[in-house]
């Protein structure tokens, strides 16, 4: 069974639309800043990958990753032609934060946030009479389990149209946590690379609408052929190639692919040592045998880490990359840890390449996994 993608939008500090996105990863310029959200003399990490959209001279404002939410979701929903009537549409909500940062700004600046104002439902249901919301706080992997289970109510007949989306913004309370539990300062998010130091925060947001095959609108952006989701509970914080072997394994197995058909990985590439070790790793031995391997790109280089959508936005990434041909490199990399050896790691420049099929991953603190496969609409 698959599911198509009828409609597709997304913002991030490097484009306010998918294809702005993807233009900035291919033309691969540095896109890090100076941290602006917080003050910076508090902390020792003085970069960030953050949207530009707070007040001149300086300060933050509260539910900004409602704002970009009900932003993309009205531009996805525009372009599968359903308009802003969500009345009868389930929306399913990934991330990692929620609106903590506007707790945060309640809390210490006073800044007007009542208690429904937390809830994603609320400013969608104002926006687009959405009865049916659900949000999922499953750390990085969030909007890929939000994939999976609008896939699910799909098959199961509980929805032919269903809208999945993921946001976040950076909160001083887990930039202050990343700064003090990463033992090296990183000054710029580089996956894969021999200089990587640890994870940097992104913000963003992205939304696709998924539809039972055959009942949208045409043109269809791409194919979901299946989505993996586990949670083995390993570490905190420490990934487990046990467990990410079965989710990987387990797409391919829902999605009826072999190893040897991915023409595309889009890695989840955090650019901490552990994950980038680990995912090289199982990465190695679940493509071992299978040819040249398929060409294997981390778009968190240049958008740092998103966070709750960031799974999202790498599969828009890999459906750009389908229709075009076109995989954009990892930004930096230029001399891949030993862990990465024999992978085809995209470097330097964009790769041309004829691309059917992609597999998109997606790790979380705590082992929640995710992994979805993607084929291109031809």
């Amino acid at each position: 069974m698959t599911w198509d993608i009828t409609g597709m939008a997304a913002v991030a500090n490097i484009g306010a639309t998918p294809g702005e996105i993807f233009a900035s990863l291919c033309a691969g310029q540095e896109s890090r800043a100076p941290l602006k959200a917080f003050d910076p003399d508090k902390y020792r990490a003085a970069y960030a990958y953050e949207i530009d959209d707070r007040p001149e001279g300086g300060g933050d404002l509260p539910r900004r990753a409602t704002r970009w939410l009900t932003t993309v979701v009205r531009q996805a929903a525009a372009d599968a032609g359903l308009g802003e009537d969500l009345a009868r549409v389930p929306v399913l909500v990934g991330t990692t934060m929620r609106e903590q940062r506007s707790l945060e700004l309640w809390w210490r600046d006073g800044a007007q946030v009542a208690p429904e104002d937390l809830h994603f439902g609320t400013a969608l249901k104002a926006a687009f009479g959405a009865c049916t919301t659900y949000t999922f706080a499953n750390a990085c992997s969030a909007s890929l389990y939000a994939l999976g289970m609008a896939t699910d109510m799909i098959h199961l007949g509980m929805a032919d149209t269903v809208v999945v989306a993921g946001t976040d913004a950076a909160t001083e309370s887990g930039f202050g946590t990343l700064d003090r539990v990463q033992n090296d300062l990183p000054d710029a998010l580089r996956p894969f690379d021999t200089t990587h130091k640890g994870m940097l925060m992104g913000e963003g947001a992205a939304a696709v609408i998924v539809q039972r095959t055959g009942t949208g609108t045409e043109p269809v952006h791409a194919r979901v052929r299946g989505v993996s989701m586990n949670c083995d509970a390993h570490h905190a914080t420490a990934p487990d190639p046990d467990g990410i072997t079965r989710a990987v394994r387990d797409a391919h197995s829902r999605a009826g692919v072999r190893a040897e058909d991915i023409d595309l990985v889009m890695l989840h590439g955090s650019g901490t040592p552990l994950n980038d070790a680990t995912e090289s790793s199982v990465l190695r031995h679940i493509f071992q045998g299978a040819g040249a391997g398929p060409r294997m790109t981390a778009i968190k280089a240049m958008t740092g880490h998103t966070m709750g959508g960031s799974g999202l936005l790498s599969l828009m990434m890999a459906v750009l990359a389908m229709q075009s041909g076109t995989v954009p490199p990892v930004l930096g990399l230029s001399d891949p840890i030993p862990e990465a050896a024999g992978l085809h790691l995209v470097q330097g420049a964009p790769a041309a390449v004829d691309l059917s099929l992609a597999q998109v991953d997606a790790f979380g603190f705590g082992g929640i996994n995710a992994v979805a496969i993607v084929e291109a609409a031809r």
